[in-house]
Parts: structure tokens; C-alpha cells; sequence
């Protein structure tokens, strides 16, 4: 995964990269298939060329992104493990477990719902 370690090697908090890292190795070795990319400062994941799930990290959390469609449809599994969300973005407190039954269903979802998708974002 050294396509993420300039990404890595960015976040001055030992604890935060290391988090973020184990998320991004996790995602890694359950989607084997999956393409990584950084793109605008975000490392990501693809399928097909097409955007599956991507992360971001600030000072306060780590920032799951699935695009609008994943959060809808999981808002209630979102909401029941706790984190916050905006139309975009999850957002796991630093201090928080990340769930990762609820990382799989995010991707999932995606995978599934964008077999057929031709373009990078949904349209």
C-alpha cells in the first residue's frame, strides 16, 4: 500500500496515522480487487474505475466518504454507531472504535450499486 505513505507520512499525530492506516490496510486486505489512488489530498479506493469510497483526516476525527448515496442508505447503521454526518462525509471521532461492519456495508453497497456505472462520481 505505499501509494497511501506520502498521505501517511503527512499526519504529524503517531496515534492518528496509525488509526487511519490500519482503516486504509483493512479496507486494503478485505477488497483486494479494489484500485487505490490519492486524489485531492484523499486516499480512495475504486472499481472499475469508479469511485467506491474515500477518507479524509482533521484534527478532531477521520472523515469517511461514500458519496450521498452511501450515507443514505445506511443513515440509520451511521446514526446507530454513533458518528455524525453531513449529506457527504462520516465523520469517527479519533477517540472512537471504528465500526467496521458498518465500513463493510458502505462498501458494499457502492460495489453493488455501481456495477454499472460508467463515470468516476455518480451522475
Amino acid at each position: 500500500m505505499t501509494v497511501f505513505q506520502e498521505f501517511l507520512d503527512k499526519i504529524d499525530d503517531r496515534e492518528h496515522r496509525g488509526k487511519i492506516a490500519e482503516v486504509l490496510e483493512w479496507v486494503h486486505q478485505k477488497y483486494p480487487e479494489l484500485g487505490t489512488a490519492v486524489k485531492w489530498n484523499q486516499p480512495m479506493f475504486t472499481d472499475h474505475g469508479t469511485y467506491i469510497i474515500g477518507f479524509s483526516v482533521s484534527k478532531k476525527h477521520f472523515a469517511i466518504a461514500p458519496e450521498t448515496e452511501g450515507i443514505n442508505h445506511n443513515k440509520g447503521d451511521i446514526e446507530a454507531a454513533g458518528y455524525d454526518h453531513t449529506e457527504n462525509i462520516i465523520r469517527v471521532p479519533w477517540e472512537k472504535p471504528v465500526n467496521y461492519g458498518l465500513l463493510e456495508k458502505l462498501i458494499e453497497f457502492n460495489i453493488e450499486d455501481k456495477a454499472d456505472c460508467t463515470t468516476f462520481w455518480r451522475k
